[in-house]
């Protein structure tokens, strides 16, 4: 008998990082994505949208539909993130297959639709680029979002200076009047990942990176996809590694076990603008409105994210 699998919908900003937490989900046959939404963040939300069929051919195990979402943040400009994962979100290494189309629909009619005709509390949501579609949740159908088990968020620098600005993370820099918006909509169980949780030891090294580009075609595509980030990160750490901050999210939310520092406080979010735009608070006397994870155990976590891209064949059930 097949066992009871956790419904996910994976919603995105698909760049090079994205794509491998969208393997890891397809390769883990505990959990079945229910759909994989789009938004603008590292890219512009078509690209994206391009960047996630692309990923799910790639992977070859099954092939969830792929609706766009929203395409402008709520309040400012979009910018992308070329210097981190290339023009096209994938390195810039014509990976993408740009005959595939998404499905008919628009993300959040059909995030909604998925909240409301399955029973309460039986679906997550793993957002991996900026809250711009769950905060428009939020403004049409907000019990909608309420009827979701867990919504966990890539969303904070955690306990290490950002990673766009000296204060801010990504996700939340580009739309911080979104991840507001969601922080105090108030959902009984949120749960934020920082992107402190994929840095030092709980980076793929290089001798990982090896392992993962030669084993299959999955893992080759995803490492060449990550070649900005991998350029990158020699600079600004001297090594061969990858800092896998969405598959982090999505290690926190598919593999709990693998949480080093876990802990809840009342999360906010600086919206002045000028240079501290986006930086994440932690009171940790007030009522909590959320989980942070600060930190993962980096040998489960690394381990978990090889095991589930070089394992095509046999899906992997546990690690």
């Amino acid at each position: 008998m097949e066992m009871n699998k956790q419904k996910i919908i994976i919603d995105t900003d698909c760049g090079s990082d994205d794509a491998m937490a969208i393997a890891m989900a397809l390769n883990d046959e505990r959990y079945e994505v229910l759909m994989i939404t789009t938004v603008s963040g590292n890219v512009r939300v078509d690209q994206a949208a391009f960047n996630t069929l692309t990923t799910l051919k790639m992977t070859d195990s099954y092939f969830p539909p792929v609706y766009i979402g929203r395409n402008d943040m709520l309040k400012r400009k979009w910018y992308g993130a070329d210097d981190t994962h290339g023009l096209d979100g994938m390195g810039d290494r014509d990976l993408v297959d740009y005959s595939l189309r998404p499905s008919e629909g628009d993300a959040v009619c059909e995030m909604i639709k998925a909240l409301n005709e399955n029973p309460a509390g039986t679906i997550d949501i793993i957002a991996l680029g900026p809250l711009t579609n769950l905060a428009s949740i939020i403004e049409i159908d907000p019990e909608s979002l309420r009827r979701a088990r867990r919504i966990i968020a890539m969303a904070t620098p955690g306990n290490a200076v950002g990673n766009i600005t000296p204060y801010a993370e990504f996700n939340v820099w580009q739309d911080g009047e979104a991840f507001d918006r969601v922080l105090k909509f108030g959902h009984d169980s949120l749960l934020i990942v920082g992107w402190s949780a994929c840095l030092d030891e709980a980076m793929l090294d290089e001798k990982e990176i090896e392992i993962i580009k030669k084993t299959n075609r999955l893992g080759q595509y995803l490492i060449e996809a990550n070649a900005t980030l991998i350029k990158l990160n020699e600079m600004r750490f001297e090594a061969i590694c990858l800092d896998m901050a969405d598959p982090a999210a999505m290690a926190v939310s598919l593999l709990p076990e693998c949480i080093k520092e876990i802990r809840k406080c009342h999360v906010s979010v600086n919206l002045e603008e000028g240079e501290q735009y986006g930086e994440v608070f932690y009171d940790f006397d007030k009522t909590p409105n959320a989980e942070v994870v600060f930190s993962l155990k980096d040998d489960i976590f690394t381990k978990y994210i090889v095991d589930t891209i070089t394992k095509t064949d046999e899906r992997c059930s546990s690690v």
